[in-house]
């Protein structure tokens, strides 16, 4: 992904007969999407596509969008699995003190004074939290994003400084040569 744009959402599945699309926000900013917005589709090979959201309507925990130009099930399906994205300067304003997750994407994370790694991603949907996946070197870890770990965010310096749980780096490190042993014998 270009760092230019950003991900609004995901088209899922086509809806309907009229060319609709059934999309996974990727945002919670309400109102996100409205009649007459520019979206760019982006598909798994790199290229983008100007759109127009014509209308759009909640259903089932997703968003059907009718975009303009998309009017048949056959144009709805050539969008499937592309991201639906905006220009990063197009982004909603934020409140102080908020922060888009995004941009925590290649940061490096310290844990109080010691350095873990550099955030490559982040998963959504394993609790209240997104997870940071960080790596180091051949590691990776997985570490909630939580308001009370964090003790400073630099993001001119892309550093975010948390104050980890005793104990969480041993239970989501990779396994010992021993742990993995234990593992296969149990299977």
């Amino acid at each position: 992904m270009s760092d230019a744009f950003i991900t609004l959402a995901w088209v899922r599945k086509t809806q309907g007969r009229m060319g609709e699309v059934a999309v996974e926000p990727q945002t919670n900013a309400p109102g996100r999407f409205r009649q007459g917005m520019r979206l760019w589709a982006l598909t798994a090979d790199g290229q983008r596509r100007e759109l127009e959201v014509e209308g759009f309507w909640p259903h089932k925990g997703q968003v059907v969008l009718k975009l303009a130009g998309i009017d048949s099930i056959s144009e709805a399906e050539s969008l499937l699995k592309c991201d639906l994205q905006i220009p990063r300067a197009e982004r909603a304003p934020l409140e102080s003190g908020w922060t888009y997750v995004s941009d925590l994407v290649g940061c490096t994370l310290f844990d109080e004074d010691r350095e873990i790694g550099q955030v490559a991603d982040l998963q959504f949907g394993a609790g209240e939290a997104p997870l940071l996946v960080v790596r180091s070197g051949t590691s990776v870890y997985e570490i909630p994003y939580a308001e009370a770990y964090l003790r400073k965010l630099d993001l001119g310096e892309k550093k975010i400084f948390m104050q980890l749980p005793e104990g969480l780096l041993e239970v989501n490190g990779p396994l010992t040569a021993e742990e993995k042993q234990e593992q296969n014998s149990k299977q």
